[in-house]
Protein backbone atom coordinates (compact mmCIF):
# COMPACT_ATOMS: atom_id res chain seq x y z
CA UNK A 1 0.00 0.00 0.00
CA UNK A 2 2.87 2.27 0.71
CA UNK A 3 4.27 1.59 -2.48
CA UNK A 4 1.07 2.89 -4.60
CA UNK A 5 1.22 6.32 -2.08
CA UNK A 6 4.56 6.82 -2.87
CA UNK A 7 3.61 6.58 -6.77
CA UNK A 8 1.05 8.44 -6.56
CA UNK A 9 3.06 11.28 -5.17
CA UNK A 10 5.57 10.90 -7.26
CA UNK A 11 3.76 11.17 -10.30
CA UNK A 12 1.56 14.30 -9.01
CA UNK A 13 5.63 15.82 -8.06
CA UNK A 14 6.30 15.14 -11.53
CA UNK A 15 3.63 16.72 -13.65
CA UNK A 16 3.67 19.54 -11.30
CA UNK A 17 7.30 20.03 -12.09
CA UNK A 18 6.53 19.65 -16.05
CA UNK A 19 3.78 21.90 -15.94
CA UNK A 20 6.05 24.66 -14.17
CA UNK A 21 8.62 23.72 -16.90
CA UNK A 22 6.03 24.33 -19.74
CA UNK A 23 4.54 27.63 -18.02
CA UNK A 24 8.40 29.33 -17.55
CA UNK A 25 9.14 28.05 -21.16
CA UNK A 26 6.69 29.83 -22.58
CA UNK A 27 6.87 33.18 -20.66
CA UNK A 28 11.08 33.25 -21.63
CA UNK A 29 9.74 32.82 -25.20
CA UNK A 30 7.29 35.49 -25.14
CA UNK A 31 9.41 37.26 -23.63
CA UNK A 32 11.94 36.44 -25.93
CA UNK A 33 10.19 37.02 -29.11
CA UNK A 34 8.83 40.66 -27.81
CA UNK A 35 12.73 41.46 -27.63
CA UNK A 36 13.23 40.47 -31.01
CA UNK A 37 10.24 42.60 -32.44
CA UNK A 38 11.41 45.74 -30.21
CA UNK A 39 14.92 45.28 -31.35
CA UNK A 40 13.60 44.77 -35.19
CA UNK A 41 11.81 47.75 -34.68
CA UNK A 42 13.62 50.22 -32.66
CA UNK A 43 11.14 50.27 -30.48
CA UNK A 44 11.91 51.39 -26.42
CA UNK A 45 8.77 49.34 -25.10
CA UNK A 46 5.54 48.31 -25.77
CA UNK A 47 2.90 50.43 -24.97
CA UNK A 48 -0.43 49.67 -22.75
CA UNK A 49 -3.72 51.41 -22.31
CA UNK A 50 -4.57 52.13 -18.40
CA UNK A 51 -8.41 51.23 -18.62
CA UNK A 52 -9.60 52.96 -15.73
CA UNK A 53 -7.21 56.46 -16.36
CA UNK A 54 -7.04 56.25 -20.10
CA UNK A 55 -3.62 56.83 -19.94
CA UNK A 56 -0.47 54.52 -21.76
CA UNK A 57 2.08 53.40 -20.19
CA UNK A 58 5.26 51.79 -21.04
CA UNK A 59 4.49 47.57 -20.42
CA UNK A 60 6.61 45.89 -17.77
CA UNK A 61 8.12 42.59 -17.73
CA UNK A 62 6.11 41.24 -14.92
CA UNK A 63 2.51 42.50 -16.68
Amino acid sequence: MSRIIFFIIAVGGIWFLYRRFVRDAQRLAEKSRRAETERRTGAMGTLVKDPKTGEYHVKREDE
